[in-house]
């Protein structure tokens, strides 16, 4: 068997229709798409959901939630995280949080939540923290330093640029 001698298994290619040859060709005529109307023309082509003018399904159909376009969610750690997997001193950034596999690239960045104990001490650098890891972290002599996000960064600078002019 080589390249040369290779087909297609039956039926897996249909011939195509051959439309307009004459009427004892079977598509002769009006060629299948019956008498006026916009489907009949050349060029019509239907959106997708349209019903022939009636009122579509997704417009019949009630509306619920709402999703603001500007909301960026948290990728969010607990403290016990911290305690388990770095070691006393260490300067906790959002960065080596992603490295060392605890958390996914969220587009709000990166918030420390209070659940469970801590007893070693961090310099965490990250976009937002809750008052009871804060309380925490401060209790056992670590820092908090908020940084700002990528997108309120972005805002924030065109502010003060403005501010300026």
């Amino acid at each position: 068997m080589d390249l040369s001698t290779l087909q297609n298994a039956p039926g897996a290619r249909k011939t195509r229709k051959r439309v307009g040859r004459g009427h004892s060709a079977g598509q002769g005529k009006t060629c299948g798409r019956g008498h006026k109307g916009q489907k009949s023309r050349s060029g019509y082509s239907a959106r997708r959901g349209f019903e022939g003018g009636q009122m579509p399904l997704y417009r019949r159909l009630p509306k619920r939630g709402f999703h603001h376009q500007d909301r960026f969610p948290f990728a969010i750690i607990n403290v016990d995280v911290l305690e388990q997997k770095f070691d006393e001193g260490t300067v906790v950034t959002p960065e080596l949080l992603y490295e060392a596999g605890l958390l996914e690239a969220a587009k709000g960045g990166v918030k420390v939540l209070g659940r469970g104990e801590l007893s070693k001490n961090f310099i965490l650098k990250v976009h937002a923290v809750s008052p009871g890891a804060k309380a925490k972290i401060e209790a056992a002599g670590g820092v908090v330093e908020l940084i700002v996000p990528p997108k309120k960064a972005a805002v924030k600078a065109a502010a003060t640029q403005s501010q300026e002019d």
